[in-house]
C-alpha cells in the first residue's frame, strides 16, 4: 500500500533524530547539528538558554532544517523544513522532551539552563526521492 507524502515525512522524522538547523546571525545563515523530537510534524530540540541560537531566534525566529539524508547517495529521501521557532522554559514542554541522553548536558528537566526550541513548520518538502521532483507536504 502506497504511503501518503505526510506518512513518508513522518517516517523520515521518526527514523532520523539528528539534522541541521540554520538560523540567522548578523544577516548570514548559521547552521548547526541538532537532535530533533517529532510530534505530529512539530519539531522540538533542546539547548542551553545562553547559546547563540537562542539569541539569534530572539532576533529572527525563522529557521531552515535538513533532516533524513543518510549518505547512501541518489534516492536518499530527506526533508527540507522551513518554520518558525520559539525558545521556551515551560516545565511541561521540558518534561515532554526529556530523555536520558540529555543528562550529559543538563541536570534534569528542571535545570534552569535548559530551554526547548519548538519549531512549527510553514513548509516541508520531501527531497531526493529516487529522482522525483520535490514534494511539498500539505500542512
Amino acid at each position: 500500500m502506497a504511503k501518503t507524502d505526510r506518512e513518508i515525512a513522518e517516517k523520515i522524522l521518526n527514523d532520523n533524530l539528528v539534522g541541521t538547523m540554520a538560523t540567522i546571525e548578523g544577516n548570514k545563515p548559521h547552521t548547526r547539528y541538532m537532535t530533533f523530537y517529532n510530534d505530529n510534524l512539530t519539531l522540538y530540540t533542546v539547548t542551553s538558554k545562553d547559546t547563540h541560537k537562542v539569541e539569534e531566534l530572539s532576533n529572527n525566529p525563522y529557521v531552515h532544517i535538513l533532516i533524513g539524508y543518510d549518505g547512501k547517495g541518489f534516492g536518499d529521501a530527506y526533508l527540507e523544513i522551513e518554520g518558525k521557532a520559539e525558545a521556551s522554559s515551560d516545565e511541561g514542554m521540558k518534561e515532554k522532551v526529556w530523555n536520558k541522553v540529555l543528562k550529559f548536558w543538563f541536570d534534569g528537566p528542571d535545570d534552569p539552563n535548559m530551554v526547548v526550541i519548538k519549531i512549527v513548520p510553514s513548509q516541508i518538502r520531501i527531497m531526493n526521492s529516487k529522482g522525483k521532483e520535490p514534494k511539498v507536504i500539505q500542512l
